[in-house]
C-alpha cells in the first residue's frame, strides 16, 4: 500500500496533462474578421467598346520555293533576309543523272530519224515500182503505213527529249519575282525529292496585317468590320491608327488554338515583313451598359463574375457576368446586372459567399486649429 501511495502523484499529473490537452484541442476557430470593402452602386450609361488582336505584317504572296526534280542539292546561292530578283539562280542540285538521260533522249531522236529517213526512201521506191506494176497496191500501203509509224516515232522522241532538256533545266531553282528570302528549308548535301520546300521568298507587292480571332467574336468582327473605319491598325511602338480594309476571313477555325485567321489589308500603309502590329476593332454604340473597375471582375470556376453587396444583410454573394468589352481599365458589363445593385470594386480577391463585410469609410484628415496648436505648444 505505501508503494501504490507514492505512484499516485505521477498518475494524477499525467491524467490532468491530458484533460488541459484535450480542452486545448477542443477550442472554436477564431471568426472570419468582417473585412472592409469599396462598393459602387450600379447605373446603365452609353459605351463604345472596342477589342484589340495581336498581329503581324505579312506579304500578301509568299511562296515556299522547291525543286521539280529530285537530287543531291549541291549549293544554295542566298541567305535569310536577301533580296532576290526575277530569274535569279537561288540554289542548284545534282544535274549528272539529269544530262545523261537528255543525252539518252538525244541519241534517241537521230535513231528515230534514220529510222524514219529509210522508211521515206524505201515508199518511194515502191511507189515506182507500183507505177511499174512490179508490186501490188496493198504492198505500197504497208510501206506508207511503215513511213508514217518512224514518222510517229520521230515525234514521240523529239517530245521526250525536249522533256529531258526541261528536266535537267530544272536542277536550278530559280526565283520566279522579286523578294526577300524569308525562310531557309534546305541545307548542301542534303537529299530531297521533288516538291520538298527549300526557301521561302516573300514577293514584293501589297502587304497584309494578319490575325487570329476567337471563334465567339468572328461574326462581330465581319458585322463590325463592314462598317466604315472600324477596322483599324497600331503599328508597334507608336499611338497612331490607320484603317484596314477586311480582304479575307477564314471558312473554318484552326483546329488547335480554335481561332480564326483573318488578313486585312494595309493599304498604301509604310511596313515591314515581320512587324508587329495591334488590331483594333470598334464595336458601334451601346446603350444601357453597365461600367465597372476592371478590379471588380474576377474569374471563379471558368466564369466572369462580380461581388454583389446584399445591404440588409451586409453579406456578399457573386454573381456571373457578361463582359462586352473594356475601355482602359474600365469594363463594359453587357448583362447580369441591374441598376440599383451594389459592387464590390475593391478586395474582391480575398472574399468568400456569404461573408459579412462593412462599407469601407475613408480616415478623415483633421487640421489642427490654431487654438489648439497655441494649447499644444
Amino acid at each position: 500500500m505505501p508503494h501504490l501511495l507514492r505512484l499516485a502523484p505521477p498518475l494524477l499529473l499525467v491524467a490532468l496533462l491530458s484533460i488541459l490537452m484535450t480542452g486545448c484541442g477542443k477550442q472554436a476557430a477564431a471568426p472570419e474578421p468582417e473585412r472592409a470593402v469599396r462598393t459602387q452602386t450600379v447605373s446603365t450609361t452609353s459605351a463604345s467598346a472596342s477589342h484589340e488582336y495581336a498581329a503581324e505584317v505579312k506579304a500578301r504572296i509568299e511562296s515556299r520555293l522547291s525543286f521539280r526534280v529530285g537530287g543531291k542539292l549541291l549549293s544554295r546561292a542566298v541567305n535569310l533576309g536577301d533580296t532576290v530578283k526575277p530569274g535569279q539562280v537561288l540554289a542548284r542540285i545534282d544535274a549528272q543523272d539529269l544530262k545523261l538521260a537528255e543525252a539518252a533522249a538525244s541519241a534517241a531522236v537521230m535513231a528515230a530519224r534514220t529510222n524514219r529517213d529509210q522508211a521515206g526512201a524505201d515508199y518511194k521506191r515502191f511507189v515506182d515500182l507500183q507505177r511499174q506494176g512490179f508490186i501490188s497496191a496493198a504492198e505500197l500501203e504497208r510501206r506508207d503505213s511503215a513511213f508514217k509509224a518512224a514518222q510517229a516515232q520521230l515525234e514521240q522522241a523529239k517530245a521526250q527529249a525536249d522533256v529531258q532538256v526541261n528536266q535537267a533545266a530544272y536542277a536550278q531553282l530559280v526565283a520566279d519575282g522579286a523578294g526577300v528570302v524569308t525562310s531557309i528549308d534546305a541545307e548542301p548535301g542534303q537529299v530531297l525529292a521533288a516538291g520538298t520546300p527549300v526557301i521561302g521568298v516573300a514577293l514584293d507587292g501589297p502587304r497584309d496585317v494578319v490575325f487570329s480571332v476567337p471563334e465567339d467574336q468572328i461574326a462581330r468582327v465581319k458585322a463590325a468590320a463592314a462598317a466604315p473605319g472600324a477596322l483599324k491598325v497600331r503599328l508597334w511602338g507608336g499611338d497612331k491608327t490607320w484603317p484596314l480594309t477586311l480582304r479575307e476571313v477564314a471558312a473554318a477555325a484552326d483546329p488547335a488554338t480554335r481561332t480564326f485567321l483573318i488578313k486585312a489589308d494595309v493599304g498604301k500603309l509604310d511596313v515591314k515583313l515581320g512587324q508587329s502590329a495591334t488590331v483594333v476593332l470598334d464595336l458601334p454604340q451601346q446603350s444601357g451598359v453597365i461600367k465597372l473597375p476592371l478590379a471588380a471582375v474576377l474569374q471563379q470556376s471558368g466564369k466572369t463574375s462580380v461581388w454583389v453587396l446584399d445591404g440588409g444583410s451586409m453579406t456578399v454573394r457573386p454573381v456571373p457576368v457578361q463582359v462586352g468589352g473594356a475601355e482602359g481599365n474600365v469594363v463594359v458589363i453587357a448583362g447580369g446586372l441591374n441598376a440599383g445593385q451594389e459592387v464590390v470594386v475593391a478586395g474582391v480577391h480575398v472574399l468568400n459567399p456569404g461573408q459579412k463585410v462593412k462599407r469601407y469609410v475613408p480616415p478623415r484628415t483633421t487640421e489642427a486649429t490654431p487654438a489648439a496648436a497655441a494649447a499644444s505648444r
